[in-house]
């Protein structure tokens, strides 16, 4: 493997990033992920490769966030992982050594990162890994994301109806730019489309974006907000052109559901969201926090059980003075702070650090933006 000489620009300084930098640069055996479900996968994966015995562990949220699925898939690609508390879930023992890899075969609508983890290691496997996804894919955006990068470091893969192949190899270094994140981006659209009027600019997000989240551009051109790409990045405008009903299938970008679902409910516009079946074993039941916190508000959301969210106008009682509870999840902070632009008192979010995960200078920003922001004892 070739270490690279050149840093990485413009490096996200969230916790899941910096987990996962820490992790590669320290000497330790031990580690502890936190809340960092990204990092716990890519990490498992990396450090099967690596010679010796290794353990990782996290929250006790983490330690409830399945696992198996990659666990049974490395170990038959030649790894050896034990479970050290329950089966199919963190903490975990990795006893690295060098992997055969060959041929394997997961359920295409198993989380991406799954995926990725695998696709990461694999050129550095004996026999690389063909990879053949078993039914409904989800997340395409997301491994398309993962095979695009690797690919900008040396390393290429065929994929073909549902088999993904990557011979074995050796990654590149090479001088590197991370893209704005796409997702984190969602909400300022958000916080657009809610004050309906005035322009953001946003540097580094680009047209041709290997990040599936980039489809929230067009989508919220639906809530009347246009894009326009510059050289620097994106320019934000209100529009007013808002559709009365949104209907959308999420099964490729997950992470834009719950921006899109309190942004719609809170200009009353009705929606049916499918494709949401992730949502559940994300960092909290993020369609049941969803349901929970927007009742609070006064809307009443419904879901089928089948990875389906929907509000058809139906609205109840809203609280004197609501609380939004995050339930250790980063993007229930995000999605729900630009509701203030709707209250006449703002809004109260309970635990407002989660953001650290992905964006750690959310509230900073907003300040900067205008926003009035304040803590308070709960």
């Amino acid at each position: 493997m070739s270490y690279s000489p050149y840093d990485v620009d413009n490096l996200s300084d969230c916790d899941d990033t910096n987990l996962m930098v820490r992790a590669l640069n320290s000497n330790d055996r031990d580690f502890n992920v936190g809340a960092a479900g990204t990092t716990m996968r890519f990490l498992t994966a990396f450090l099967s490769k690596v010679v010796g015995e290794w353990t990782i562990t996290g929250t006790e949220r983490m330690k409830n966030r399945p696992i198996k699925v990659l666990v049974d898939a490395l170990n038959t690609l030649g790894a050896r992982i034990e479970y050290m508390e329950k089966e199919g879930y963190p903490p975990l023992r990795i006893f690295g050594s060098a992997l055969q890899g060959g041929e394997i075969a997961l359920p295409g609508n198993v989380s991406s990162q799954y995926i990725s983890a695998i696709l990461m290691i694999a050129p550095l496997m004996e026999k690389g890994v063909t990879l053949r996804l078993e039914g409904d894919i989800i997340s395409k955006p997301y491994i398309r994301l993962t095979l695009g990068l690797m690919e900008c470091f040396g390393v290429k893969a065929s994929w073909t109806g549902n088999t993904i192949r990557v011979l074995p190899g050796e990654y590149k270094p090479v001088r590197f730019q991370v893209e704005s994140d796409w997702s984190a981006a969602s909400y300022w659209y958000e916080m657009l489309a809610l004050s309906k009027g005035g322009e953001i600019q946003l540097r580094g997000l680009f047209k041709h974006s290997l990040q599936g989240d980039a489809a929230g551009a067009r989508l919220f051109a639906r809530l009347g907000v246009s894009t326009t790409y510059t050289r620097d990045g994106v320019l934000l405008r209100y529009t007013g052109d808002v559709c009365d009903k949104l209907v959308y299938n999420f099964v490729d970008e997950p992470d834009l559901a719950q921006t899109f679902v309190v942004c719609c409910a809170l200009l009353n516009i009705p929606f049916r969201f499918s494709g949401l079946r992730s949502l559940r074993i994300k960092e909290t039941d993020r369609i049941e926090a969803l349901k929970a916190e927007l009742r609070k508000l006064g809307y009443v959301l419904m879901d089928s059980g089948e990875g389906v969210l929907a509000w058809t106008g139906e609205r109840c009682e809203p609280e004197t003075n609501p609380v939004i509870a995050t339930y250790e999840d980063h993007r229930m902070a995000l999605s729900f702070a630009p509701a203030a632009l709707t209250r006449p008192g703002g809004i109260v979010i309970a635990h407002p650090e989660v953001v650290s995960k992905s964006y750690p200078h959310y509230w900073e920003d907003l300040r900067t933006a205008g926003f009035s922001v304040r803590e308070r004892d709960m």
